[in-house]
């Protein structure tokens, strides 16, 4: 991705929403992450059939892919052994990759019309450990090229001029290489694609979005051709030595590698700028800021950006809520220390979902994150000489740290599901269990695709984020439905209808899957049909959701709380105070003597958590 705004690329026609705007572009270069070298292939990133006997050993090259029927591309180059003092060496791959299929014989600010940002780069905190891969690449090329017998981890040998060259290759592989994902989100490796794509600006509201194919490509003669319809800025001028050819534009490289696609998210006029976002849109401002800071150099300056007062959605990704609990009463807190709640939030779920992600503990992960959804963050302060006030922090609904949490609750629920079923047959307790998870995980990523909507209609570019989410929720009610486990639950204690049959299912109060039928039959949706689409859509969810969420969420103490994942006007007024509560029930919160009973708690921890998620509601 270009860092320095003077490349930008234009729309030469006009372009409706969902419109492919590139035909699938090939990489320059690309590299798999380590880990996966021995089960994807090294040249389109699919997953490898398994091997019946696993070999005996692997060096990390390029194989020949077993998977493909038709006759392989020619393979990638062999890359030599790397020794690298830390991490995943993916970039040095790929940018070695990179000075075989473009040699030059000098360092310049641009390699294959990519800008390679090697000064900024190397003032970076990060520099060691460009000089030190580029040692190493250095030293790689040079056992291969000249001396066979080189010891390749004296690097100590290698002066800083010696590898320039590599330097600047491999700052253009940092500044340039985006992350390759698979249908699930799960990141493959890293790719490097010619002007084209990376001359294509950011945009925290983007008006086109990319999707990677990873599939082995299709022979020359049956891949449908699909005009390239951007054009960069200053086309047809004279344009930097180096930068601009229309070669670049016509062929990238070669035939192999992990594609991408551009495509349209919104109208885009004959002449207007196309953008794509180099960052996660479901952030706030602040964080969106800082991470194209810290990798591309470069401060937004996007509408959404340069907003005042901020957007809707940027303000609720970074709502919190607080309130003072003494010994007599409970006050809502407007001057708390933002900066250290955020931090204290961040920490904290971020270690419940590593407990998930790293450790391997979806059980703890799952009561740790519905424990702060509920009952807030505690922070304990001592306010005077006689009594001592704690301070709550409680996270808006839609706040980013929500949706990660939401995230990560629908996929820890769904393996517990899983792992449970697994090890039982008959229907017993545990199976019983096994469906509570399972609706629970379903309740969650319905719940995240309801809210990222409810973004969606104030911030359009959020549409893939909503699709996506959208699809994993439909997923997941259709596994539940579909589940053995529900199957037999249906059968033993509810008179519905056989949930085998919900493949055949039709809304009878929407004519969608005719209008999907007849679209897909003729190419795809009509564009000028899309705003109808989307409403009746989201017509036909919120009708489904209001019959089956008070079951989704039984329960589920936070869950509960929600009154519809959908519609979120409950939610009341942003940014007002957490109406007063006082009662014995906060002294008992607080410290004091009297223990409660498990229904008062759970009682009070309910009055507690709406009146924090639904700043106007009104007092008893």
């Amino acid at each position: 991705m270009e860092m320095e705004m003077e490349m930008e690329m234009r729309a030469e026609e006009d372009i409706e929403i969902g419109e492919d705007i590139t035909p699938p572009l090939t990489p320059l270069s690309f590299a798999l992450h380590e880990s996966l070298l021995s089960s994807h292939c090294s040249s389109c990133f699919s997953l490898l059939p398994p091997h019946p006997f696993p070999p005996l050993h692997f060096t990390p090259t390029f194989p020949h892919n077993p998977h493909h029927r038709r006759a392989p591309p020619p393979p990638p180059p062999p890359i030599p052994p790397l020794h690298v003092p830390h991490g995943d060496s993916s970039d040095l791959r790929a940018a070695l990759r990179l000075l075989h299929s473009f040699p030059a014989t000098r360092a310049s600010a641009r390699i294959a019309g990519l800008l390679t940002n090697r000064h900024k780069l190397l003032h970076h905190d990060d520099h060691r450990r460009i000089r030190d891969g580029a040692r190493a690449m250095f030293l790689a090329r040079k056992m291969r090229d000249e001396a066979p017998n080189v010891c390749s981890d004296n690097s100590s040998s290698v002066s800083p001029d010696d590898a320039v060259l590599e330097e600047a290759a491999l700052c253009l592989v940092l500044t340039n290489a985006v992350e390759v994902q698979d249908k699930t989100g799960r990141t493959l490796g890293i790719s490097i694609y010619g002007p084209s794509f990376c001359w294509i600006n950011h945009s925290c509201s983007p008006n086109a979005c990319y999707r990677f194919l990873v599939s082995p490509p299709p022979p020359p003669c049956s891949a449908e051709k699909t005009p390239l319809r951007i054009v960069p800025l200053g086309q047809g001028t004279q344009i930097e030595s180096g930068v601009c050819s229309n070669n670049v534009f016509i062929k990238e490289c070669c035939s192999y590698g992990p594609r991408v696609i551009v495509r349209s998210i919104k109208r885009i006029k004959k002449g207007e700028e196309v953008t794509v976002t180099y960052t996660d849109l479901l952030q706030p401002k602040a964080m969106r800021q800082s991470e194209l800071w810290s990798r591309y150099w470069f401060i937004c300056s996007c509408t959404r950006c340069s907003a005042s007062p901020l957007t809707y959605v940027d303000q609720v990704l970074e709502e919190i809520s607080a309130a003072n609990f003494n010994s007599s009463s409970l006050s809502s807190d407007i001057n708390f220390d933002r900066d250290k709640a955020t931090h204290r939030l961040t920490d904290y779920i971020d270690d419940a979902i590593d407990d998930y992600l790293s450790i391997g503990d979806p059980e703890s992960s799952s009561v740790r994150l519905e424990r702060v959804l509920t009952q807030g963050l505690s922070d304990k302060q001592s306010e005077c000489k006689r009594e001592t006030s704690q301070q709550t922090y409680w996270l808006h609904p839609l706040h980013h740290l929500s949706l990660n949490a939401y995230t990560t609750l629908a996929s820890a629920y769904k393996i517990r599901a899983t792992d449970l079923s697994a090890l039982y047959s008959k229907m017993d307790d545990h199976l019983l269990n096994a469906l509570d998870l399972s609706r629970t995980s379903a309740a969650y990523s319905l719940l995240l695709a309801g809210a990222t909507h409810h973004l969606f209609r104030s911030e359009s570019s959020l549409i893939v984020s909503v699709a996506n989410f959208w699809s994993s929720a439909g997923e997941s009610l259709l596994t539940l439905a579909r589940s053995s486990v529900w199957s037999q639950f249906v059968q033993r204690d509810l008179p519905v209808s056989n949930p085998s049959s919900t493949g055949k299912y039709r809304c009878p109060n929407c004519s969608l899957v005719d209008k999907f039928e007849t679209d897909s039959f003729h190419g795809q949706v009509r564009h000028a049909d899309f705003d109808y689409v989307s409403n009746e859509f989201i017509d036909c969810v919120t009708n489904f959701t209001q019959n089956v969420w008070n079951f989704l969420g039984l329960g589920c103490q936070y869950l509960r709380v929600v009154k519809n994942p959908i519609d979120f006007s409950w939610l009341g007024t942003i940014g007002q105070d957490i109406v007063r509560y006082s009662g014995t029930e906060v002294a008992s919160k607080c410290g004091a003597e009297r223990r409660i009973s498990g229904s008062e708690a759970e009682g009070y921890n309910n009055h507690i958590l709406k009146k924090a998620l639904n700043p106007c509601h009104e007092p008893d």
